[in-house]
């Protein structure tokens, strides 16, 4: 039984050798001549010219927190679909209802405008 175990306990003793190594070797490697610019957070070329730690609206977690939980809810019909055949007609008649509930909860959030970006 123990013999089973020998190819993983090689593969983490390689890679907990081949981590720091790599790691070594780039850091005797590469330059080390810091400047200003190097130091500075790369936003597409244009010099930053805010906080990073500025404050965001409620509005950008309500929209994130909705994409989460509607992301979320359409996970379930991976396993549905995979199993389309042995549920038959019943689990087709599920899923509708699911979608349904799904979509009514979509538009009632679309309606009170909770996807309004501005």
């Amino acid at each position: 039984m123990p013999q089973n175990y020998v190819p993983i306990f090689l593969f983490l003793a390689v890679i907990g050798t081949m981590i720091p190594a790599t790691l070594l070797i780039a850091r005797l490697v590469r330059t080390q001549r810091p400047t200003r610019e190097k130091l500075l957070p790369y936003e597409c070329g244009i010099d930053p010219h805010d906080n990073a730690r500025g404050r965001y609206t409620v509005r950008y977690y309500v929209v994130a927190i909705l994409f989460v939980i509607f992301d979320v809810e359409t996970i379930f019909l991976f396993p549905w679909a995979v199993k389309f055949k042995a549920l038959g007609v019943f689990g087709l008649i599920e899923m509708l209802v699911f979608l349904g509930v799904l979509i009514v909860g979509y538009a009632w959030v679309w309606k009170r405008g909770a996807l309004e970006w501005v």
